[in-house]
């Protein structure tokens, strides 16, 4: 008869090989793109409509943007875009203003949905 001891240890040992064969692990999961309350994901695009702004340059960041925040203060300050304009073509005229470049704007735009 086993102790109670070894009993333990292999009850443990067991529940540890489990959690690894079936990805127990948080620390190295990715996890699923999950929605939230504006409506984005965290793979996906977020919203230009109803994002926050901490959100949209998050996702700027993402995206490669350099300096997120302030274009994430200029897609806010331009709202509300046109829920039919998936190339987000008044954005991009607005951003023209401030002469990004070519590049910024694919990469702002990349990030985003109306």
């Amino acid at each position: 008869m086993k102790s109670g001891k070894t009993e333990l240890a292999l009850v443990a040992l067991a529940a540890c090989v489990s959690l690894t064969a079936c990805g127990g692990s948080t620390a190295e999961q990715t996890p699923a793109p999950t929605t939230n309350t504006s409506g984005s994901t965290r793979s996906g695009k977020v919203s230009a409509n109803t994002a926050g702004e901490a959100e949209i340059a998050a996702a700027l960041r993402t995206a490669g943007v350099s300096n997120p925040e302030r274009w994430a203060k200029e897609v806010v300050e331009y709202r509300p875009y046109a829920a039919d304009d998936s190339d987000l073509t008044s954005l991009r005229e607005n951003l023209a203003k401030y002469n990004p470049g070519q590049d910024t704007v694919n990469k702002i735009i990349s990030a985003l949905k109306p």
